[in-house]
């Protein structure tokens, strides 16, 4: 496997000494620069080219929407992984629409970090192998959904709940809400219930998938 070479940026030195520890006992990782500010993205980028660039949101005068902004204006495509505390749904769909891969919450235990960023870069690991990935054909892409949402979409079809979603598809349970926070916004629904519906109607999801999610929908939390 190879190594991947990381630029950590967050404004709180223990936080960068912390994600250093988390990832320094890994040889997948190699951190080639850090830095307390958004600020100095775009020099450090271009002088180390890193693969991922592991970035803070909320950072004093140039924040981490800001410093990606920056990267793009400068046409870097760097991959962008933001690191953050924050956990508005708002934040995260800003974050991915502006072009970030992923969103990693801090409180994520140190020892699951390493995972979660390879997660977050190769997409064949939200699918378990030997698995395939979710039928949703053409219309996944016209409803707007991506293929990590679908995949969510498909596991609540099968009636489980965010925790074995969230081990089915090797992501955080926190993730996977927010994943279908998006998913209930881009269908414009408010639950469960009316996202597999409306999946249904849309043929998101087969019909006998559609049907079994039905009757087991109402056990289910309406809630992301």
């Amino acid at each position: 496997m190879r190594r991947l070479r990381l630029l950590v940026v967050d404004d709180h030195p223990l936080m960068v000494e912390a994600i250093c520890l988390a990832l320094e006992k890994n040889e997948g990782f190699e951190i080639v620069a850090v830095a307390t500010s958004g600020a100095e993205i775009v020099s450090l980028v271009r002088r180390t080219t890193p693969d991922v660039v592991l970035l803070d949101v909320r950072m004093p005068a140039f924040d981490g929407l800001a410093a990606l902004r920056a990267l793009r204006k400068a046409g870097l495509d760097t991959k962008v992984i933001f690191l953050s505390a924050l956990e508005e749904p708002q934040l995260v769909d800003r974050a991915l629409r502006a072009g970030a891969t992923a969103f990693i919450m801090k409180r994520i235990e140190p020892r699951d970090l390493a995972a979660a960023i390879r997660q977050a870069l190769d997409q064949t690991l939200f699918h378990p192998l030997g698995q395939n990935p979710p039928s949703a054909g053409a219309n996944g892409a016209d409803a707007g959904l991506n293929k990590r949402e679908l995949a969510i979409l498909s596991a609540v079809g099968s009636g489980l709940s965010n925790k074995q979603i969230a081990e089915r598809e090797w992501l955080a349970e926190q993730t996977v809400k927010f994943h279908l926070t998006s998913i209930y916004k881009k269908l414009g629904v408010s639950s469960r219930t009316e996202a597999l519906a409306k999946a249904f109607q849309q043929g998101l999801i087969d019909d006998d998938l559609g049907h079994r999610a039905g009757r087991r929908a109402p056990a289910e939390p309406a809630r992301s």
